[in-house]
């Protein structure tokens, strides 16, 4: 039996994913209307340091969540304050509410002077302006997160000019997707268990499987083939050269249960071929001069080692942060 490619970060099946995929539709705005805006449509105070803001995205064409770890003081800011910020991706299948839910951020000491960010990507969006064969428009994840979600922070929530960011499975993907394509943007980088080589051969061949069961997939980058220029734009790995600028942590398990599973817990294969894709990454970076570190170990793919990993990588995202000398 042929597998499917690893979509994976959550908990969901591919079928739940196809159908999500398949709910993704473009709207058009009226002919000669201004260009809309992006803003804030519904603000919770979810606990006392946790503010859930909704935002009407047209690089969307639809509202999205955007969660918000605030810093201390926060409450109390004045229009010049400002925080770093370290931005939070979650994996695929999985929303905003991942990281409080499946990790001890909320207790960590080290984020109560840094605002901490947690933005929606659909459930399988991929942190990507959708190519939907050429025409693009939504959902244009990439421009949401960067553009129109950064502006809002910046605007109205204290959010400064030094940021880090950093993700788990498809958010570590994102992660090094979005400091790669935007250099200057992010001071540090990590991902945690990321399918994060896109043109590595298995990974194509997986994807490609995918085609012939669900054509939408077309719809994100287009084929790797016809269009692998594409592809080659949104791949850590042929983007190398571009994270020189910044720290990079990778880690990733091997698929075997380790000191972090459950008793009886199998062998997972989704991770087993990520720490592929990660060493592959790894190898290129470190040829490419990237201060690169790693951290691979026994485990699977489950949030437990991911809240391990992100205490493991805190030292170098905020010190990345921290104003200069």
């Amino acid at each position: 039996m042929t597998r499917l490619p690893r979509f994976r970060g959550g908990r969901r099946t591919l079928p739940l994913l196809l159908a999500a995929v398949l709910a993704l539709g473009a709207t058009a705005g009226p002919a000669l209307a201004a260009p809309a805006r992006a803003h804030v449509v519904d603000e919770q105070r979810v606990r006392p340091r946790v503010v859930d803001l909704t935002i009407d995205s047209p690089a969307l064409g639809k509202t999205a969540k955007v969660r918000l770890l605030t810093p201390d003081g926060w409450q109390r800011r004045g229009p010049r304050d400002r925080w770093p910020v370290l931005y939070l991706l979650h994996g695929l299948g999985d929303s905003h509410r991942t990281w409080t839910r499946d990790s001890d951020v909320e207790r960590l000491a080290a984020l109560r002077d840094v605002l901490v960010v947690m933005p929606d990507a659909g459930f399988a969006g991929y942190y990507t302006d959708w190519w939907n064969k050429g025409s693009y428009g939504p959902p244009g994840w990439e421009t949401f997160h960067l553009t129109e979600l950064r502006r809002i922070l910046e605007r109205r929530y204290g959010a400064g000019e030094r940021r880090a960011v950093a993700g788990l499975s498809m958010g570590g993907y994102g992660a090094l997707a979005y400091a790669a394509r935007h250099p200057g943007m992010f001071r540090a980088v990590a991902s945690y268990s990321g399918p994060v080589h896109l043109l590595h051969p298995e990974h194509v061949r997986r994807w490609r499987v995918a085609f012939e069961q669900a054509p939408e997939y077309r719809d994100l980058w287009g084929d790797p083939v016809a269009q692998r220029a594409i592809w080659r734009r949104h791949d850590p790995y042929a983007l190398a050269r571009r994270l020189r600028p910044v720290p990079v942590f990778l880690s990733c398990g091997d698929g075997r249960p380790g000191p972090l599973d459950k008793a009886g817990a199998k062998a997972d294969e989704i991770e087993a071929f990520d720490r592929v894709l990660n060493r592959s990454l790894a190898g290129r970076l470190e040829r490419a001069g990237v201060r690169v570190s790693t951290h691979f170990y026994r485990g699977t793919h489950s949030p437990a080692y991911w809240e391990r990993e992100l205490h493991r990588s805190l030292p170098l995202l905020l010190g990345a942060l921290r104003p200069a000398k």
